[in-house]
Parts: C-alpha cells; structure tokens; sequence
C-alpha cells in the first residue's frame, strides 16, 4: 500500500488532535478537581451526582429542622421542669396550710405567697423563645393564658420533618399541659357536709364523733330523737362510669350499719352484681363523716352522686305509730318534692332545745351547693338534685356539670349530638326563669320522646328545615332554643344580638347578656322527670344534668390547670381544712386536705408531659446527628463518584505528556528523512 504525504499528515495530525484532548481533560480534572462538568462527558457519573446532590439537600433541611426544634423541644422541657419546681413549692405550703397550729393569719399569709407562686405560674405557662410562645398550640403568636386565666391556644402538634414521610412532634400545647387528661386516674367524688354520731354527740356524754362505718343508721339519724324502729329512707341519683344514669330508694332500719348503706349504695351503680365487692365503686366515709365514692373504672370523668335521708320519728309517742305517714314510705312517695321538711334538725344542734313534738319528719342532707332551687315549694336545697338555677357572674351565667361524650369521655361540642352523652330514655327536657328584661318569666319544654322533637309542641327543624329526630339534636341546636327563649326573640339570628349561648371548652352551658354587665336573666335547665323516683329498685336517672346540687370532684382524669390553682389557693384564703356545705360563703370549695391530692395529680401529670418533652429532645438529637452522619456519608460517596484522584489524574498526565513529547520527536525525525537516507 502506498503511503502519500497527505496521509501521513492527516495521521500526524489525529494523533496530536488526540493526545491534546487527553492532555486537555486531564489537565482540567486536575484544576477542577472534578471528573467531568457536563452530562454529555459521562451520563452515569451525571446522574449519581444528581441524586446524591438531592440526598444532601435533604438530609441539610432535615438537619436544619431538627436543630431549630431541638431549640424549642428543650426550652419546653426546662420550662415545664420550672413548673413542676413550682408546683412543688406550692405543695409545701399547702402542707403548712394544713396543719391545725395556723392562725387566720397565718393562713393569710401562705395565701398570699400561693398568690404570688401562681403568678409565676401564669409567667412560666406564657414563655416564649424567638417571639414564639412554648404552650399555644400551631397559634405560637398567641399568648396561651389570658387575663381570665383561660386557655387561648388550639390543641394542635408542631412537627418537624425528619424525612420523606416522617415528622416529629415537638412541642407540648397548653390544651395537654393545662387541660389535659390522665387515664389513670379514678374519679373520685365527696359529699361536703359531714354527718355526725347524733346519739353521742345528744348523749350524756356530749361526745363529738364523726360518723363511721362500724356506726348504726341510728347513730347518724338520730336514736334519741326518732323512734328507734322507724326505717330510714336514703334517696340517692347518680350516674355511672358509662354514662348511664340511675335513681333508687335504699331502706335501712335504726339497727343497720352505715357500713351497710355504703354497700348498697355501691350496688345502686351496678344493679346487676348482688356482690357488693364486684361493684364498679368505691364507697367509703372520709375521716369528717363526708361520702367518698370511687370509680374502679379509670379514665372516666362521669361519675355523679347526690342523695338525701328521711326519717319518721315522734319524740312524744315512742313507738311507730307514725310510721305509717304516706311521706316516708317509697311506694306512695313518688314525688320527691313530697319530702317537704316539717322540722329539719341541723346535725350540730341540740335536739331537745328545739324539737317541736307536732312535727313527724326529719330530712338528713348530704350536699349543699348555694345554688337557688328552681321551685320555690322545695325549700330545702339539700333535696334538689339537678332543678336549680345557673350560677351569676356579671353578665353571665354558667352551668356547672360538663356534657361528657359517652364513649371517648371528651367534652361535647356544639356539633356533638346530645345521643353521645346521654341513651335520653324519652327525656323531656324542662327550662324555665326570667328574660333579659328581668321580668318576663318563660318556661319551655323539649320533648325528646317524639320524633320530630319538638320545642312546646312545635317540631324542631334544622338549618335546612328539616325536622329534628331525638338521636339527631344537637348541643348547637339546644343552646339556639335557649338563647331566644332566654332574650326573648322569635329567630335564631335575632337573638344572638342580645345574648350568647354556647358551651364553654370544658363542655359546660354559658349565657352571656349582651345587654347589661349584670344580668338580670336566670335559668334553671334539667330533665322534667328528675323528681320522680320509684316506688322501690332502681329506675333510670335524669337522662341529662346541667347544673346540679352534687357531690365534689376530688380527683379526676380531666384537669383545668387555672382554675385547679385558683380553687386550692381560695381554699387557703376562706381557711376551710376539709369541705364544708354548710359554709355559705363558698359550699363548693373542696378545702385544704382535697386540695393537696388535687395538686399531686397535677404534678404528676405536669412530670409526665415533662418527660415527654425530654424524649421529643432526645429523638430531635439523635435525628440532628444521625442526619449529619448521613450527611458526611453522602458526601463521601459522591466525592468518590465525581472528585478527581488527583494523584491518579497526575500520574496519567505525567503518561500523556510522555507520549505526546514521544510523538513529536518521531515526528520530527521522520519529517527530516529523504530519498538520499535510503540510497
């Protein structure tokens, strides 16, 4: 084959073209310290980098997140930890409270540094860093605790993204910290007026006893002064840890034991055990002679309890003559309102100063509230149940029992259906008092046992016009009907102009006028059955109770942090050691010994969400440091995927430049050949 001229340029020519290139990417990898800079050098190459460049964007916002709420997660914990230190603190001075040396000044002045712990409470509960509050829910611009010491923050979780699907909650909101719940706990309830060994405290010897279990129903009645073979008759209502409510009449003769009237009313909250051990309750006396009853089911906020005594007695006559007296007995009493008390005998008073041998009746209280009864013929409070007017403040007017969902033990809502709370067995709901006007009188009655309800005789309809079936009412719709019947107004929309009716966030019903700082409306709301009881056994309760004469709350799974505070803090300032009905001024308070175990629950409640806080820290650390692991990992392998070895880069380049000066000096020996070197 003959080899021209132009050939052996052209060869030249592409071999240097070749080496220069070589040359060239070599030179540039090693300056770039990158193995290529364009897709089109290597697709591969390209590729990976691109995804582990989208890996490292990743795993820097998933850094960047944990780190920012690892800020926050930790500032909650040392925040709730500073409110559990203070909660302690206040626990000591409960514990001095207590003690019987205190003088009222004393008292005054614990209450006073309680007053000033609970402002720092109110301090630590409204913390903020970087301009975000700690305890307000998603709302971090809202301070959580208000003037009223109401909670203004939403219940729902920050979250920090932690990767492709997975989020971290960070934060504690004031709706767990301050109105939270413990399923744990039992429900446990007290009557407030403490009942007396009535034989030896009117004995000769003037003994002042508390009553106790191993008492008779006589001592607690009153053997002196009634006769000693009369029965006594217990009305008792409640509601169970289910929901479902109950009414009984328990006969007990002089000669019981209280220990036996503790047993059946245990077995008044489950009619189908005979054994009062298996029962669903707790019934004890305190250490003040009070009712203590407690819920063996844990978790539930519903248990309710409230009961009145009766006894026959005749001083003058000393037998049962008497007995007979259509008042006393369960069978023809029907009517509570029928237990009217034709002398009443406060359990600290002496009998024979004041026993009037005409009267035959005796009525024994258990609870006293304050609350103003609703039908003016009943004027002892202490049989009143449910029918009793709504408590006054200001302007409004405020219920004081939650309507509790059956199932889930969560306050209801204005959407919830009254059927969630209550089975309502035919109810037939009763409201009545006075308008804003403070003169006009109303009186209305929902019958739930029809279908459609209807609102005095006229069917209720819902916002679409449609009629209402009882398993379809709900709280919105109740609250409606209230509020125009309380302002007076024909419509809806009328009547929220001059008052506001709505349930409060722990599910009670409130009015507020509109038209006065003080109301001059009242309202008393109840089931139109609740004075009616059976002639023997148990029947069902009033289906629905909204503002009622009974026991205490001592413990229970719900918890309203301010309100917890202020109560225990009150009871300091009034110096009530235990709770006392007879004390006018504030029946309801539970004292000081109730509130030291109120405050332990809070404690450990605030203990818990404080070391849940600890562990949304430990899991945001670990993230952090996991992701910057992942981070440095990550990169490692891209660098092996797209860095230059620069000494493998070096070294080829050394080759190259070897080859490339190689080829010159072939070429520019073979350039100086001629026909004369072949000759």
């Amino acid at each position: 084959m003959r080899i021209t001229s132009s050939s052996y340029y052209n060869n030249i020519y592409g071999e240097n073209n070749k080496l220069n290139k070589q040359l060239f990417d070599v030179n540039k990898q090693i300056s770039s310290r990158l193995k290529i800079q364009y897709a089109h050098e290597n697709p591969g190459i390209f590729a990976d980098t691109l995804r582990l460049d989208d890996e490292i964007t990743t795993l820097t916002q998933v850094k960047s997140s944990a780190q920012n709420a690892y800020k926050i997660s930790t500032q909650t914990d040392t925040t709730i930890g500073e409110l559990v230190k203070t909660l302690e603190s206040m626990k000591v001075k409960m514990l001095n409270a207590a003690t019987d040396t205190n003088s009222d000044a004393s008292l005054q002045a614990i209450a006073k540094e309680l007053r000033g712990i609970q402002n720092n409470l109110l301090t630590l509960a409204n913390s903020s860093i970087g301009g975000q509050y700690l305890f307000s829910g998603t709302a971090t611009s809202v301070k959580p605790i208000g003037e009223d010491k109401t909670y203004q923050g939403n219940d729902k979780n920050l979250e920090a993204f932690l990767g492709s699907g997975i989020k971290q909650k960070y934060n504690i909101s004031g709706s767990q910290l301050f109105l939270g719940e413990e399923s744990k706990i039992n429900r446990t309830i007290s009557t407030n007026i403490s009942q007396f060994n009535l034989n030896a405290l009117h004995g000769p010897s003037r003994d002042t006893q508390y009553i106790s279990a191993s008492n008779t129903i006589g001592d607690l009645m009153g053997n002196t002064v009634a006769n000693s073979t009369a029965d006594s008759h217990f009305y008792v209502q409640g509601t169970r840890s289910d929901g479902s409510t109950f009414k009984s009449e328990i006969t007990m003769t002089m000669s019981d034991s209280m220990g036996d009237l503790m047993n059946k009313i245990a077995m008044a909250y489950d009619p189908n055990q005979a054994n009062p051990t298996t029962n669903q309750v707790e019934v004890s006396l305190n250490s003040h002679g009070q009712i203590e009853i407690v819920d063996k089911a844990m978790g539930s906020s519903k248990l309710d309890f409230h009961m009145v005594g009766a006894v026959d007695f005749d001083p003058a006559a000393g037998d049962a003559a008497d007995i007979s007296d259509p008042l006393i007995y369960a069978a023809t009493l029907g009517d509570i309102d029928n237990l009217q008390p034709s002398l009443t005998v406060p359990s600290t008073s002496n009998f024979e100063e004041i026993i009037d041998t005409s009267k035959t009746l005796y009525i024994k209280e258990f609870t006293k509230s304050g609350f103003t009864p609703s039908d003016s013929a009943n004027t002892l409070e202490g049989i009143n149940y449910d029918r009793t007017y709504f408590a006054k403040d200001g302007a409004k007017l405020f219920s004081n029992v939650s309507q509790i969902v059956g199932d889930t033990n969560q306050f209801a809502l204005p959407s919830t259906k009254i059927s969630e709370v209550s089975a309502l067995n035919s109810t037939v709901l009763h409201f009545e008092g006075v308008q804003i006007d403070g003169t006009t009188p109303y009186s209305v009655d929902i019958d739930m046992s029809v279908n459609p309800v209807t609102v005095n005789g006229i069917a209720l309809t819902d916002g679409l016009g449609n009629n209402t079936a009882p398993a379809e009412m709900t709280y919105q719709q109740l609250t409606d009907v209230i509020n125009m019947a309380i302002t007076g107004q024909a419509t809806i929309q009328a009547s929220y102009q001059y008052g506001q009716t709505s349930l409060s966030p722990d599910g009670k019903i409130i009015f507020e006028d509109k038209t006065t700082p003080t109301t001059l409306a009242s309202i008393a709301l109840y089931d139109d059955s609740s004075n009616l009881y059976p002639a023997s056994g148990i029947t069902n309760g009033s289906a629905l109770t909204f503002n009622a004469n009974n026991a205490l709350m001592i413990r229970d799974p719900k918890m309203d942090f301010f309100a917890q505070i202020e109560e225990i803090i009150r009871s300091v300032e009034e110096g009530k050691k235990f709770s006392n009905g007879l004390d006018g001024s504030n029946p309801r308070n539970v004292g000081v010994e109730n509130s030291i175990q109120k405050l332990d629950d809070m404690m450990d409640h605030v203990s818990r969400l404080q070391a849940e806080a600890g562990s949304y820290s430990q899991v945001l650390e670990a993230s952090s440091e996991r992701t910057d692991m992942l981070i440095i990992s990550t990169k490692t392998l891209q660098s092996d995927i797209i860095d230059t070895d620069i000494a493998e880069a070096t070294l080829r380049m050394q080759q190259l430049s070897l080859n490339y000066q190689a080829m010159l000096s072939s070429i520019s020996k073979v350039s100086q050949l001629s026909l004369v070197n072949y000759l």
